[in-house]
């Protein structure tokens, strides 16, 4: 937010210079983010008249002009704005002068024209960014008058970067109490006086839900020349604060909510059709804003309507209907309400854009003075335009509770570290207008009602150490005694596995935990992904119920740079629900792409594939084992993915991105091999234990099997595992054969079976009898026949 330094020291005026009031405020708690003059240095530019107007003699676009700066003769100046004419007061730089962009102006001849000076733009003096023509001044300024005193150009703007809790300060008076109260200077505001009706125009207000909007304030003003503009002073503390000037009525409430900060809206009266009613929108109801903005309204929006049709969305933005215009405004209701938070919160974020009101209302504003707000408008617009004030309709429902909250000194003491007195404390609380009485040795403060950031003890401790001063809080060390945390040895951490991950070429990526529901339906159709009500932006929508989404768009990403080889992870906790119960499970999730190997003459180049990232796997969860199972994911490509086990847990999923994904994501070239796993089957490992060393020698028998192909090797593996007595150390799989002698359907798989006890040499007999046993399970579990 900008404010003026001169339009806040009319409301109190501290005797302290710019810096030090900036350098006060910030330590309070509302950071002065930039200060900046109204408009840069220049110097000798002053106020003149413009008596009359000649082409010049030899340039169609230039003319000659006879202009009176107030200092004796009137000089001749060439120019070639479009907009000047005879009887304008405009700025002149006279020769000598010095402009923003370090220009210096003499006395010159263009096309054989003497011009004495240069008539300025606001652009040229640096005030806007307007160069379409001359800045044209108030007529009542007096000739001669040096511009940067006759327009105020030596103020200062403010730029506050105010926290979301202090919606009070986003007004003029609501940063003059802070500055009277840390100050301890005077509050020079005086409520505006109770406008007296002169005219019986009056319009019905219906509120169908008072929750929604508690208060509502309003009156007609008929008969106003909506032609009319506002003052020059009015214009200025509008264009400082960022807000353009449009027309008297439009500056007027906008002036009103930059002071007292609470929000107007005026509508065409003219328009209106029976009483005004506040309710929530209807099904299939449209509404085109000020700003051309086409809706279609949501039932959760608050609407402003007549008995015919929607006039606005309330508190954000009226209808492009009930405008206010110069050609055809004569009367206009005024409309001051409170709006509840709850209701205004998100919409306009949700709907595209951002207002001013929106901002202060989603807040909260001051419900307390919204008639006054009305009241101060109304005696401005009566002032500008003219016209005659119908009587005040205020419509309440149930106001927001201002309830005495208990502060206890002791707790004050506890919190802050250091003893403030019952005296300052109730002088703090007295400056911040809270009503301070004793019960004993605690204090009974009520918040005012434009405090909404003041509910509980600890809202107004806050307070009392802010006016207290942070600087006159000392800064002690804190005795504090360290331990080692312990670390369980059957657990590994999560920087251990990322560092695995690191070794095998990966790089982490940190993604956002919000994505779009376009892009989570589609990695995961039956994700029943959780909403988020107030998305950060429309694309980030629903929580993750998936890693693969960010890994995805971290790919796209580095493909639109030209990275042909990337290897990307990420840790992270996803998001889920199964009715109304939610989870947040913390998930390692991966991605390779292009190149098994960088770019080398030492090796052939191929593509990374299933059986790459699994080995990453395998060493990602050592000494745990991993094994796999062919199944399908819709994630996945169908035949080329897996679900993964680690032990005899099941894990997660790897494979290869589906073609549908490819297309969908726009990826190109071979699909990336992708995995997701639970953190937590990882993270659990087996204590190590110590293992007699045998002296002697190893038995190793191998075992070449015909089996159906359907069969996985991995089941056969652990089914001759569980069978083998306490002496068979070792069953592994080193050849499958698909071929010759292998009828159609069939595969030869040769198995390794090492045994070796500790104690004894195995005898033939003993050896035999457990190759025996193991080749009859495979008879009776696999229809296994021994391969000739």
């Amino acid at each position: 937010m900008k404010f003026s330094e001169h339009w806040l020291r009319t409301l109190v005026d501290p005797p302290i210079d710019s810096d030090s009031l900036a350098h006060a405020l910030t330590m309070a708690g509302l950071e002065v983010e930039e200060r900046a003059k109204a408009a840069p240095a220049f110097s000798g530019v002053v106020a003149a008249r413009v008596l009359s107007v000649a082409r010049h003699p030899n340039a169609d676009r230039l003319t000659v002009c006879r202009v009176d700066t107030g200092s004796g003769d009137p000089l001749s100046i060439v120019c070639g704005a479009p907009n000047v004419t005879a009887g304008m007061v405009v700025p002149c730089a006279l020769a000598g002068a010095t402009l923003p962009a370090g220009q210096d102006i003499r006395k010159t001849t263009m096309r054989g024209a003497e011009s004495q000076g240069m008539l300025c733009s606001a652009s040229e003096l640096g005030i806007s960014d307007d160069s379409a023509g001359l800045l044209v001044l108030d007529s009542n300024i007096p000739i001669g008058t040096d511009l940067r005193q006759a327009l105020d150009l030596d103020d200062v703007v403010f730029t506050f970067k105010l926290t979301p809790n202090r919606a009070d300060c986003l007004s003029v008076l609501g940063l003059a109490r802070e500055i009277s109260a840390i100050t301890a200077s005077p509050l020079r505001y005086s409520p505006p006086p109770t406008i007296v009706a002169t005219s019986k125009s009056a319009r019905g207000v219906r509120v169908e839900d008072p929750q929604a909007c508690p208060r509502f304030c309003g009156r007609v003003i008929s008969d106003i020349d909506a032609t009319a503009t506002a003052p020059l002073w009015m214009k200025q503390r509008l264009e400082r604060s960022g807000i353009r000037s449009i027309s008297a009525v439009v500056d007027v409430t906008n002036y009103v909510m930059l002071k007292l900060g609470q929000p107007l809206h005026a509508y065409d009266e003219s328009v209106l059709e029976g009483d005004l009613i506040v309710r929530f929108a209807k099904p299939g109801e449209r509404l085109t804003l000020l700003n051309g903005q086409q809706l279609a309204l949501d039932p959760d929006l608050l609407l402003v309507a007549d008995e015919k049709k929607a006039l606005g969305l309330a508190g954000i933005m009226g209808g492009e209907h009930s405008a206010i215009s110069d050609k055809t405004t004569t009367s206009i209701f005024l409309e001051g309400a409170f709006w509840s938070p709850a209701v205004i919160q998100g919409k306009a974020r949700r709907l595209g854009f951002a207002t001013d009101a929106g901002f202060r209302f989603e807040r909260g504003v001051d419900f307390a003075n919204a008639d006054r707000a009305v009241d101060r408008a109304t005696q401005l617009i009566l002032e500008l335009c003219g016209g005659q004030a119908g009587p005040m309709v205020d419509v309440r429902g149930p106001m927001p509770r201002r309830d005495p909250v208990r502060v206890r000194p002791g707790r004050v003491a506890r919190i802050l570290g250091i003893e403030i007195s019952n005296a300052v404390l109730a002088d703090i609380f007295s400056v911040l207008g809270l009503k301070p009485t004793q019960e004993g040795a605690d204090f009974l403060v009520t918040p005012p009602s434009f405090r909404f950031d003041l509910a509980i003890e600890e809202d107004f401790i806050e307070e009392a150490a802010r006016l207290y001063g942070y600087d006159n809080i000392p800064a002690s060390a804190a005795r504090h005694t360290q331990a080692m945390l312990p670390e369980r040895e059957a657990t590994r951490s999560v920087s251990t596995m990322r560092q695995r991950l690191v070794d095998r070429d990966y790089q982490e990526v940190i993604t956002f935990g919000f994505v779009s529901s376009a892009a989570e339906l589609a990695l995961r159709p039956d994700g029943n992904a959780i909403k988020v009500l107030n998305p950060i932006a429309s694309q980030f929508d629903v929580m993750r119920t998936t890693l693969l989404g960010g890994l995805i768009e971290t790919l796209r990403t580095n493909l639109n740079r030209k990275q042909d080889r990337v290897r990307v992870f990420e840790t992270g906790r996803c998001f889920s629900r199964d009715g109304e119960r939610y989870s947040q499970p913390l998930r390692i999730g991966g991605l390779a792409f292009g190149p098994a190997l960088p770019e080398q003459w030492g090796a052939p180049k191929r593509n990374v594939d299933f059986f790459d990232v699994k080995g990453d796997l395998e060493a990602l969860a050592w000494p745990l084992t991993v094994r796999t199972e062919a199944a399908a994911h819709p994630a996945l490509h169908p035949g080329r993915s897996a679900r993964v086990f680690v032990g005899d847990r099941e894990a997660g999923w790897i494979g290869e991105l589906h073609p549908r994904l490819l297309r969908e994501f726009d990826l190109a070239g071979a699909p990336p091999v992708v995995f997701e796993l639970d953190q937590e089957r990882l993270t659990e490992r087996a204590l190590p234990s110590a293992k007699t060393v045998s002296r002697l020698p190893a038995v190793r028998r191998d075992i070449a099997i015909v089996v159906a192909e359907t069969i996985p090797s991995e089941t056969v593996l652990n089914a001759m595992r569980q069978a083998s007595p306490a002496h068979v150390e070792h069953v592994a799989l080193f050849d499958v054969y698909r071929g010759p002698g292998i009828e159609s359907g069939k595969k030869s798989l040769a198995i390794l079976v090492l045994m070796q006890d500790t104690a004894r040499t195995l005898t033939d007999v003993e050896i035999d009898a457990t190759v025996a046993d193991l080749v009859r399970v495979l008879r009776e579990r696999f229809d296994a026949s021994i391969r000739n």
